[in-house]
């Protein structure tokens, strides 16, 4: 079982700074692909950001420049930077990993999701 656990969301002022963390547990063998996902009310969930085991970096053109993701292989976590923070940033982030367990399965497996809230 694996399971992925969000942490960092909360209420800034717009132009503020906030950084997520997701961090992976369980039987995990490798870790290949990150992602972080957003989901406004009413809104379907977007992609935010990937990073992939070889640090290759893909980002919604709506945050480049402003978020910045990055990973912590030994410690299974994945990061998110949110910098200038704007109002339209406000959602419900989830990551995601694409993971091999230690049974050599593929498996791809989502967070419980964190709150971020912008204010103007």
């Amino acid at each position: 079982q694996v399971q992925l656990v969000e942490s960092g969301g909360g209420l800034v002022q717009a132009g503020g700074s906030l950084r997520l963390s997701c961090a992976a547990s369980g039987s995990i063998f490798s870790i290949d692909t990150w992602g972080w996902y957003r989901q406004a009310p009413g809104q379907q969930r977007e992609l935010v950001a990937t990073i992939t085991s070889g640090l290759s970096t893909n980002y919604a053109d709506s945050v480049k420049g402003r978020f910045t993701i990055s990973r912590d292989n030994a410690k299974n976590t994945v990061f998110l930077q949110m910098n200038s923070l704007k109002p339209e940033d406000s959602a419900v982030y989830y990551c995601n990993a694409d993971l091999r367990t230690i049974f050599l399965a593929s498996l791809e497996v989502w967070g419980q999701g964190t709150l971020v809230t912008v204010s103007s």
